[in-house]
């Protein structure tokens, strides 16, 4: 039987690795689906490239890479007093039995594992190999920046020095100097004590690692961050977060009683916090779980709920439904050879995994791993802040979007933004495009200003006479001030005036140039701590279900305004940069030099277009290659006259007699760009006309300053269908829950849980989501 084993595998035997350092072996979880060990048909490893593979799909990577060898892997879950325990592939317990396989396609052919005396030498040390390896993304976690807290050395045989120190409740501050937040209680000894948040000393003082220098004493707790599940431990010792299994007791020693406490904070009260929790996951009503197609939890990964949140939105949106999921099968045939790093490839699947009837939610590992790659907060285990990913994830949409339609286009809009210069009167009118509006939260407008005056009084009262806080305020803000105080002028103080050619006082407005498809709206609830640390205000802002931003249209240049001149500022050199050469991503100019346009002209495009990148640097050639000087080394003197203000782009003016044919600008300005930057765009060409060479720098107008789909151009009335929550003090700890609105019925989607919402909590929301109606 051995020497038939050996022979059957002698013409696989060169497509068999063992998979070396660095490889990657995806035994969790299959490439094109959510199927695992635990699936009824289990996972296929593939013994040459190691990504996995559910039953359905292995037959797809077989046909389409002629890898014939694949580990099958099982494992079989027992209920222990209604828990699910399992552990790692190639372990054994009394909860979960593993099974392990070598299959041979296309026959199908089994061989049972271990099988050392039968197999050859390389098989076994490679079935050995994929079997002990840690699966993929317990590797990405332990080298992001998160590693596992571990517990202290010293919290065993911790000693507490019995002193007497009771610590109040609340009004504490650093012991050597008026800190008053960032307060660590020393574990030993009890001193409070301010800490360091960055290195430069931001946050605090550095009390409590001064004092561990001088006593010795290792464990410290932060004081705001003690609840009833646990604490932020650090050790000096250890110089690094740590778990006390006896917190506890070490508290208690000083009088805190942490097993009866909810979380404690000076600026912060408890019970609003615990109050939030608990209405905006509707607590303690019976919420009726819904299940289906486009009713799919996805399952929290550790502090992950930011990305649940934001992709169970954008899942609900037809335009990204339709990119994404209408031709999946075209999806699998087409995927790249290593699908588990390809944007389109993942987020279909995710998407396309969702859309289908899963009761358990699903654990998008493979997906957050692609999206998170190389980002230095998405790929850490911390919590993030939900308006940041989702702009991250539109980024991600656009660039892997060339070619094919871009569902991101119905977030996208123009802002017109007016800026007049307070000595001149004179105006000039800017586009810019923006995926996001951002609402001010004007506390100063709270219908029950009084009653915050008077709790802020009492408040400071207790602080100073260390009494236990008042009962918290909540501010109730109209969101009409919110829209207000969007539309409030904004001072530009070293606005530089093209008619005056120096710095003026400037004031700002901004108004809608286009409206999107789908409005985003932010509220800004969070401010920064005196330890650099986002805070949340407490707020509720009467959000509407129905939205008119008709008024805040812009309007372009008035009759009676008169237009600043079209210059841009002086460049003036640093003192300490003069005489040395300029800052330029030779790189990118040797990319363009490879092309065939000389060297210093390179040089120089990549130095006018700001380091932006070749595409951006080819324009400026495009533009500037009859100048001539155009081959000749770049130039700077220390100042240099004020000029045309596109010229270093490639769009200066030119003279009257060059106006471009009116066909041409009628053509352009259909299209949706503004009359005055399609007009610049074709004087920077050779001809004036579409068809010269320079049409590349209209490709620059229209993806960066002035594009907009032509459905922008309709009304800006909008009905709420989505609104995601947050709970907590800070965008860096708390949880995130969603609301969508689903065939006329919110529901709520918390992690894997989905339920029919009874009491949608939209005054305490964070980012809102508006679909556009046709008629106000």
């Amino acid at each position: 039987m051995a020497a038939d084993l050996g022979e059957l595998l002698v013409p696989y035997m060169p497509t068999i690795r063992v998979p070396r350092t660095g490889d990657r072996v995806f035994k969790s979880e299959c490439a094109f689906s959510y199927d695992s060990p635990e699936s009824e048909g289990g996972l296929y490893v593939c013994m040459n490239t190691f990504l996995g593979f559910g039953r359905e799909h292995v037959e797809r990577h077989y046909r389409k890479t002629g890898q014939s060898v694949y580990m099958l892997l099982k494992r079989h879950v027992k209920e222990v007093r209604g828990h699910t325990m399992c552990f790692y592939i190639g372990l054994h317990t009394d909860s979960c039995e593993d099974e392990a396989k070598l299959v041979i396609f296309p026959d199908h052919f089994e061989i049972p594992l271990p099988n050392i005396e039968e197999l050859p030498a390389l098989v076994t040390i490679a079935c050995d190999a994929v079997l002990n390896a840690a699966s993929a993304y317990k590797k990405q976690e332990s080298d992001s920046w998160d590693e596992e807290i571990q517990v202290s050395k010293h919290a065993r045989s911790l000693r507490q020095t019995d002193n007497g120190v009771r610590i109040p409740p609340s009004g504490w501050k650093c012991q050597k100097c008026e800190m008053r937040e960032n307060l660590w209680l020393n574990l030993t000894d009890g001193a409070v004590l301010c800490g360091k948040w960055f290195f430069d000393g931001a946050g605090g003082n550095g009390h409590a690692l001064d004092h561990y220098k001088d006593t010795n004493f290792p464990l410290a707790v932060k004081l705001d961050n003690i609840t009833a599940d646990g604490a932020d431990i650090y050790s000096f010792d250890e110089e690094e977060a740590v778990l006390d299994p006896h917190i506890s007791e070490h508290l208690q020693h000083f009088g805190i009683d942490m097993l009866q406490m909810q979380q404690v904070s000076l600026a912060i009260s408890v019970r609003p916090r615990v109050s939030e929790w608990e209405v905006i996951q509707e607590s303690g009503m019976k919420l009726k779980a819904v299940y289906g197609s486009g009713f799919t939890g996805i399952k929290n990964l550790g502090n992950s709920c930011y990305l649940g949140t934001t992709m169970q939105v954008l899942f609900s949106i037809p335009e990204f439904q339709r990119a994404y999921v209408g031709n999946l099968q075209r999806i699998y045939d087409y995927s790249p050879l290593d699908p588990t790093t390809d944007f389109s490839t993942q987020i279909q699947v995710v998407l396309g995994i969702s859309l289908q009837h899963q009761p358990k939610g699903i654990s998008p590992k493979m997906f957050k791993a692609m999206v998170s790659k190389g980002h230095p907060e998405f790929s850490s285990n911390r919590q993030q802040d939900a308006h940041e990913f989702f702009l991250h994830l539109i980024n991600l949409v656009e660039r892997n979007s060339a070619g094919s339609e871009n569902p991101s286009d119905v977030f996208r809009y123009l802002v017109e933004e007016r800026v007049q210069c307070c000595q001149t009167q004179k105006v000039c009118y800017n586009q810019k495009v923006d995926y996001l509006m951002q609402l001010p939260a004007p506390i100063e407008a709270a219908s029950n200003r009084e009653e915050l005056i008077a709790y802020e009084a009492k408040r400071r009262e207790a602080e100073e006479n260390m009494r236990a806080p008042p009962e918290p305020v909540r501010a109730r803000i109209p969101f009409t001030a919110c829209l207000q105080a969007f539309t409030e002028p904004e001072n530009v103080p070293d606005f530089w005036s093209s008619a005056l050619q120096a710095k003026s006082a400037g004031v700002k407005t901004s108004r809608f140039a286009s409206f999107p498809e789908y409005l985003v709206v932010q509220i800004n609830k969070f401010t920064f701590g005196i330890d650099w640390v986002p805070k949340k205000l407490d707020l509720s802002i009467d959000v509407p279900d129905f939205l008119d931003l008709s008024r805040l249209r812009g309007t372009g240049l008035q009759a009676g305004e008169e237009e600043l001149p079209d210059l841009t500022p002086p460049i003036v050199l640093p003192e300490d940069t003069r005489g040395k050469a300029p800052d330029i991503d030779e790189s990118a100019a040797m990319q363009l030099a490879e092309m065939g346009f000389p060297l210093e002209a390179c040089r120089k495009a990549v130095y006018y277009t700001g380091n932006m990148g070749p595409e951006m640097a080819f324009n400026w050639i495009i533009a500037h290659m009859e100048e001539p000087d155009f081959a000749e080394p770049l130039a700077l003197p220390s100042f240099m006259e004020a000029g045309p203000s596109m010229a270093s782009l490639g769009l200066a003016a030119t003279p009257l007699d060059n106006q471009p044919p009116e066909e041409s600008i009628a053509i352009l300005t259909s299209m949706g760009f503004p009359r005055r930057h399609t007009v610049q765009a074709l004087k920077a060409t050779v001809s004036g006309s579409l068809s010269s060479p320079a049409a590349h720098t209209l490709t620059l107008v229209k993806t960066t300053q002035t594009y907009c789909p032509g459905p922008g151009r309709g009304p800006g009335c909008y009905e709420l269908f989505a609104f995601i929550s947050h709970m907590g003090a800070s965008t860096m700890s708390g949880r995130y829950v969603c609301h969508i609105k689903k065939e006329g019925r919110w529901v709520i989607f918390n992690d894997h849980k989905v339920c029919l919402s009874e009491r949608p909590p939209k005054d305490l929301g964070y980012i809102y989501f508006y679909r556009r109606l046709s008629s106000c």
